[in-house]
C-alpha cells in the first residue's frame, strides 16, 4: 500500500485554493516530501497530466527525490511493482498517460529546453537557487493545453509549487515575491504583469514535521550549532537573516533609524552610481560631529566621524535590478532637487563615468546640469572591509547608520553574498549599486584617518585629484566652490 500522508502545514499546499504557492523557511519543514506526495497525489488521479520537477543540478534530483526512505523509490514501490508506474533516471511514466518530468537548470541558457513544454504542474525544489529569469520562464510555460481535468480540480491548475530556505542567488527577488508580497497564508491574486495567479507564501518551520523531528530529535540542535544568520535562516526560517551574507555584522536593530534632523552644521557628502538598463544610485550621508540629536523620539549621540545615510535616489522600475532608463540630464536635475539646498563637503562617484574614450564623459554630462563629483577609490576588497568596519564600530558603537528613508540600500545590504570564484570578494551579479555607492562614500571617509580634514580641505584636495577631461578648469573650480560650506 502506497503511503502518501502529510502533516497539517504539508496538507495546506495541496488544499490551498492558491494556483502559485510558495512553502518555505527553515529547514526540515518536509518541503520536498510535499512536492512528492502532490506530484504522486495529482498524476493518478488526473490521467495524461504534466508534472516538471526541478531542481536547478541534476545530481541532486537523485539525491533528495528519487532515493531514500521518502524518495520516489520507496514511495512508489508498490506502483512500480505492479507495474503502474516506471521509473528512470529523468522522468517517471504512470499507466494512465500521467508522467513526473525530473528536470535541472542549471544555467539560464538552460531553459530553452523547455520552450516547447506543456507544463501542467510546476514543482521548483529550492526555488532561491533559481534565477529569477528562469523562474518567470518556466512559469510562462505553466498552462493546462488539452488536459482533461476533473472538476475537483479545476480551480488548482495549473499549479506552481515552490520549496526553498533562505539564501541563494535568487534569494532576494523570492523574497520580493512571495515572502514581502504576501502575508503568511494570504491568497493574493496578482496582476497579469505579474502572472495573473493567485499566490501565497505558507511559511515551513521544524515543528510543521513532526516526522523529522522525532527520526532526529537532536536536528534543532544542529541547525542552532550553524551560529549567527545562518542558524536563524535554517531554524527560523528568517528571511532576513541570510546564509553566506557577505555583511553578516549588519544588524537592523542596530544599524537603522527612524529619519531624524540632522544638525545643519554636520558635513554632508554625496555618492554616486551610474546605471541605465540597470538601476542607478545616488545616496546622502551626514558626518557626526558627536554632539547630541533627537533621534527615535530620545536625546543620544553617534560617534565623531560616524555615518549617517539620511537619504536616497534610486532609479529602479521597482522590479528587481531594473533600471529606469533615464538620460543624464534627468538623472542630475532630480539629483539636485532631491537635494534642496544643501551643501555637499564632497562628492564621489564610480571611476567608469569619468570615461573620455567614446567622447564627453558622463560626469561631464552631470556637470553641466549642476551635479558635481570626483572619481572615488574603486577599491573593492579595502572598500568592503571599511563597510564592515564600520559596521562593527568601535567599544560597541557602530560607525556607520541608515536611516529607513534608504529604502533600497536596506533592501540589498543585508542580501549581499560572497563571490563563489572570488571568496574575498562579493558577487557583483547581484543588485550591488547601491552598496558599491556605500563603499565609495566609505572609502571617501576611511576610518584609518585619525584626523578627519574639514571640509574646505577635502574640496582643495579634491581639486587637486581632480581630472576635469576638457571641463574648462576655472569654470569647473569656481562651481565646485559653490557647492562647499
Amino acid at each position: 500500500m502506497i503511503n502518501l500522508e502529510l502533516h497539517p502545514r504539508q496538507s495546506a499546499c495541496f488544499l490551498s485554493e492558491a494556483t502559485e504557492i510558495l512553502y518555505g523557511g527553515a529547514a526540515g519543514g518536509g518541503k520536498s516530501h510535499t512536492m512528492r506526495v502532490i506530484a504522486i497525489i495529482l498524476a493518478t488521479a488526473i490521467p495524461n497530466i504534466q508534472i516538471y520537477l526541478f531542481r536547478r543540478l541534476f545530481s541532486d534530483l537523485a539525491k533528495n527525490h528519487i532515493e531514500g526512505a521518502t524518495g520516489f523509490n520507496a514511495l512508489l514501490a508498490p506502483f512500480v511493482e505492479s507495474k503502474f508506474a516506471r521509473i528512470s533516471d529523468s522522468e517517471i511514466t504512470f499507466k494512465n498517460g500521467s508522467k513526473i518530468y525530473l528536470c535541472h537548470c542549471q544555467h539560464e541558457k538552460d531553459v530553452e529546453k523547455y520552450r516547447g513544454a506543456e507544463i501542467n504542474v510546476l514543482l521548483i525544489d529550492e526555488l532561491t537557487h533559481f534565477s529569477e529569469k528562469i523562474y518567470k520562464f518556466l512559469r510562462g510555460r505553466c498552462r493546462l493545453g488539452g488536459l482533461i481535468v476533473p472538476d475537483e480540480y479545476k480551480a488548482k491548475l495549473p499549479l506552481i509549487l515552490c520549496g526553498s530556505n533562505p539564501g541563494g542567488v535568487g534569494h532576494q527577488f523570492v523574497k520580493e515575491t512571495f515572502v514581502d508580497n504576501c502575508a503568511p497564508m494570504e491568497v493574493r491574486q496578482m496582476s497579469p504583469e505579474e502572472g495573473g495567479m493567485l499566490r501565497q507564501f505558507i511559511p515551513a518551520k521544524l515543528q510543521d514535521n513532526p516526522t523529522m523531528m522525532q527520526n532526529d530529535p537532536l536536528y534543532a540542535n544542529k541547525l542552532l550549532g550553524l551560529g549567527g544568520a545562518l542558524a536563524r535562516a535554517m531554524l527560523e526560517g528568517d528571511w532576513d537573516a541570510i546564509e553566506g551574507a557577505y555583511f553578516d555584522q549588519f544588524d537592523k536593530d542596530l544599524h537603522v533609524l527612524e529619519p531624524f534632523l540632522i544638525p545643519a552644521d554636520w558635513a554632508r557628502i554625496r555618492g554616486f552610481d551610474w546605471g541605465y538598463s540597470k538601476p542607478f544610485a545616488t545616496l546622502w550621508a551626514a558626518v557626526s560631529d558627536g554632539s547630541s540629536v533627537i533621534c527615535n523620539g530620545i536625546k543620544r549621540s553617534f560617534p565623531r566621524g560616524a555615518l549617517i545615510f539620511y537619504r536616497e535616489y534610486y532609479g529602479c522600475t521597482g522590479k528587481a535590478n531594473e533600471g529606469l532608463k533615464l538620460s543624464n540630464k534627468e538623472i542630475a536635475e532630480e539629483t539636485m532637487k532631491s537635494q534642496g539646498g544643501e551643501k555637499m563637503s564632497d562628492m564621489v562617484a564610480d571611476p567608469a563615468i569619468f570615461d573620455v574614450s567614446r567622447g564627453k564623459s558622463i560626469a561631464e554630462e552631470l556637470a553641466e546640469y549642476g551635479c558635481y563629483y570626483r572619481e572615488a577609490d574603486n577599491k573593492r576588497i579595502n572598500g568592503w572591509q571599511q563597510i564592515r568596519g564600520r559596521l562593527i564600530g568601535e567599544d560597541g558603537k557602530p560607525l556607520i547608520y541608515f536611516t529607513k528613508d534608504c529604502k533600497n540600500l536596506l533592501r540589498t545590504l543585508p542580501i549581499m553574498q560572497y563571490d563563489p570564484s572570488k571568496p574575498e570578494d562579493l558577487d557583483s551579479d547581484l543588485e550591488d549599486h547601491a552598496v558599491d555607492t556605500l563603499r565609495y562614500m566609505c572609502m571617501s571617509r576611511p576610518i584609518v584617518v585619525n584626523i578627519t580634514p574639514t571640509p574646505l580641505e577635502i574640496g582643495e584636495q579634491w581639486w587637486k585629484d581632480f581630472n576635469p577631461h576638457n571641463v574648462r578648469k576655472n569654470a569647473f573650480k569656481n562651481k565646485m566652490n559653490e557647492n562647499y560650506e
